[in-house]
């Protein structure tokens, strides 16, 4: 059993490969170089969505592909040609991370290339399930100076409702579906999951949850998108990636990011368990941010509003930070 996982070195799509390390399938990760903290049992194999041979070289063999994408300027044109060489190399399984709202989120560039990708599955109906996860908690473990020192929860979440949720909960039912997938004698049916959490955040809700947790007020910064947007960009990031993300946020100001009535449940029995919270989520982050080795931690992996605009939607930043 081979399963491959294309963006399985980042922060998100690691916990796909932690997930299928613990589980009795064969797992190969694509790197363009040598990577960092992959399991023993992962065999890293080089290769560049961009470099048609490369890829070739990397889908022999492979039964059932992961694909989850670096948001970046020609998205749509990596994930096309990533899904044509699996589909000329007979990759009979898909799991494709997309994300919820990619229908309705129409002028929203990264939404609209994943719902376009869902489409080229459908159509050449593939073996697939689709991955539609929501806002990630995660995002927000780059918030301790403006939560510990300034009160305020600055991300423009707005008032609708964002149904968040823990990238691990993510990691753990993409390795479920690669292998009911891979190891099915038969190909199963196509199908679309939303991976959402357990309660409707606003940024009120979420300002009152940390002032909870720190034990001091924290209030929410507003829905100021302009004011956010100029932040990212002044901290490097090209002006399209701060644009692409403000988009977004004014999608949740007028929309939020609401799952269907019966996605939690359906979820949860997927998992086994529930969904992790978003209490249980800033709980383990202020602990985390109380030890001294976080501050080294997060310069490296959550270090300004580049990574901020990253880390948001899976984005590639211009600049590594």
């Amino acid at each position: 059993m081979t399963i491959l996982v294309i963006g399985g070195t980042g922060n998100f799509g690691s916990h796909v490969v932690k997930q299928l390390a613990t589980r009795n399938v064969e797992v190969k990760a694509l790197v363009h170089t040598q990577p960092k903290g992959l399991p023993e049992n992962v065999t890293p194999v080089k290769g560049d969505l961009d470099d048609i041979d490369s890829m070739r070289a990397a889908l022999v063999g492979i039964k059932t592909l992961f694909l989850l994408n670096a948001v970046c300027a020609d998205e749509l044109t990596k994930a096309q040609l990533a899904l044509n060489l699996a589909m000329e190399a007979g990759v009979k399984n898909y799991v494709y991370f997309s994300m919820l709202n990619s229908d309705v989120f129409d002028d929203v560039p990264h939404a609209a290339a994943k719902f376009t990708v869902e489409k080229m599955i459908q159509q050449h109906g593939l073996a697939a399930t689709i991955l539609r996860p929501t806002y990630f908690f995660d995002n927000d473990k780059k918030l301790k100076s403006p939560i510990l020192v300034h009160g305020v929860y600055p991300t423009p979440i707005g008032e609708r409702g964002v149904s968040m949720v823990d990238a691990r909960d993510l990691g753990e039912i993409a390795a479920i579906k690669l292998v009911d997938r891979e190891s099915s004698a038969e190909l199963l049916p196509p199908e679309t999951i939303e991976i959402v959490g357990p309660d409707m955040m606003t940024g009120t809700s979420i300002a009152k949850l940390w002032s909870d947790v720190v034990k001091r007020p924290v209030s929410y910064g507003g829905d100021d998108i302009a004011g956010f947007e100029k932040a990212v960009r002044e901290q490097h990031a090209p002006s399209w990636m701060a644009y692409d993300t403000s988009l977004m946020f004014r999608r949740f100001l007028s929309n939020g990011m609401l799952p269907k009535a019966n996605s939690l449940a359906q979820l949860t029995k997927m998992l086994g368990h529930a969904p992790r919270s978003y209490r249980s989520f800033a709980e383990e982050t202020y602990a985390e941010w109380q030890h001294p080795s976080f501050g080294e931690k997060a310069g490296e992996i959550l270090a300004g509003a580049t990574k901020l605009a990253g880390d948001v939607i899976g984005m590639k930043p211009k600049k590594t930070v």
